[in-house]
Formats: C-alpha cells, sequence, structure tokens
C-alpha cells in the first residue's frame, strides 16, 4: 500500500482549514484516510504559530514506515528543521511569456 502524508481540505466556501493526513495515495483527497497528523490555516499570518500544527513524531514515525510527504508537506517540514531542504530551481518561471517577449521586441 502506497502511503502519503498530504492536506485534506475542511472549512467552508472561501475559507480554507487543512488537516494533514497520513492515506492511502489511491483515496480521494477528501476521503478516508488512516491518521490525522495535524492542521494548516493558511488564513493566519505566516508569523503565527497557530498556522502550521502537526505531530512531528507521528510524522517521523509515517516516513520511516515508507510514507512519502507532499511538496507542501515537505516545505512544512523544512522549515520544522525535519527534513533538508531540496534545492528548487525554476528558471522557466523567470522567463517572460511570449507576448510580452513581443511586446518588448516591437
Amino acid at each position: 500500500m502506497a502511503m502519503k502524508i498530504r492536506l485534506t481540505r475542511r472549512g467552508s466556501k472561501k475559507r480554507p482549514f487543512y488537516s494533514i493526513v497520513a492515506a492511502d495515495s489511491r483515496m480521494p483527497r477528501d476521503g478516508r484516510f488512516i491518521e490525522k497528523l495535524g492542521t494548516y490555516n493558511p488564513l493566519l499570518a505566516k508569523d503565527d504559530p497557530n498556522r502550521v500544527k502537526m505531530d512531528v513524531d507521528r510524522i517521523q514515525h509515517w516516513m520511516s514506515v515508507g510514507a512519502t510527504p507532499t511538496d507542501r508537506i515537505s516545505r512544512f517540514l523544512e522549515a520544522e528543521g525535519v527534513m533538508k531542504p531540496k534545492l528548487r530551481n525554476n528558471p522557466q518561471k523567470a522567463i517572460p511569456r511570449k507576448k510580452s517577449q513581443e511586446s518588448a521586441s516591437s
């Protein structure tokens, strides 16, 4: 069984609130999960300690069993100091789009 540590959306329309869960990768995003590992509230300020709450011990347990965190969860874990930061480089993001290049050259 392929395990993922990922976000499931809770909250009402335009008021997102996410739970951090360990789930089978074949289950839908908001579907069945095995264990709730924390919460994420994107509406709070970035420096607010209640923005991301995680049970780091349980997350490490699931990762030792073979669960892989999604990109967003791995960023949270990097901020906590649990995982080593990945080198992220996307030089294509800095290139202006086609219309911008055309208007700049004219």
